[in-house]
């Protein structure tokens, strides 16, 4: 559970608006671009985050550091019309913008323009400020950002990573993932609640922060 202190609640509400607006319409954008117009038709295909926000999911995010949105309808034989891999670019292009922003919003960092150590005095600090740094925003953007990305590439239904393996996958493998399908809200529920989320996710979130930030 996250210290509900003002700052925080700020800058994770900044950076799920942002973030998460990016993740969708980056799935609506690529499936529009291979030809499935559904995301269009049911309003996906813009980044305003009214129409990508979930109640449950933005609240989780707020106050336990993990969440999602509203997954974006597509029609797979649309797509796969136009390219049999197109539903895995479709659930990759997710992930990769998180990647993509995080990498974006860490340059700052990189060049000296943003410090680090204003960063982490600011994220000490914050139950004594009201409002956050723009270093502190900026580190918690990139961090949740990566954070979002790890997550939805999990192999596990019904994130991004599911469909990704799919396509790799040889055809006897494809019955395993069949069969897994139907439980995996469950599995998700159950490693998040039994904290194995945090050693599935911890080791390559850090070892991304130290390569985007140091």
């Amino acid at each position: 559970m996250l210290d509900l202190d003002p700052s925080t609640l700020i800058s994770h509400l900044i950076v799920l608006v942002i973030a998460f607006s990016f993740h969708e319409f980056a799935h609506a954008w690529t499936a529009n671009y291979f030809g499935d117009p559904t995301p269009k038709m049911n309003g996906r295909l813009t980044l305003n985050p009214l129409a990508h926000l979930d109640p449950i999911g933005a609240l989780l995010l707020l106050v336990a550091g993990f969440g999602w949105a509203k997954p974006v309808p597509i029609n797979p034989y649309a797509l796969q019309k136009r390219s049999s891999s197109a539903v895995m670019w479709v659930s990759l292009a997710g992930p990769a913008s998180n990647l993509l922003m995080a990498i974006v919003a860490a340059l700052p960092f990189r060049f000296g323009i943003l410090s680090l150590t204003d960063a982490f005095i600011a994220i000490q600090t914050r139950s004594v400020h009201i409002l956050p740094t723009i270093p502190q925003i900026a580190y918690i953007f990139i961090q949740i950002n990566l954070l979002l990305m790890l997550f939805n590439l999990i192999p596990i239904a019904p994130l991004d990573g599911e469909k990704i393996v799919e396509y790799f996958f040889p055809p006897s493998w494809l019955q395993v993932l069949e069969t897994i399908r139907p439980y995996g809200p469950i599995l998700l529920m159950a490693i998040v609640f039994l904290g194995v989320l945090s050693y599935i996710i911890n080791p390559p979130l850090s070892l991304l922060m130290r390569i985007l930030v140091g």
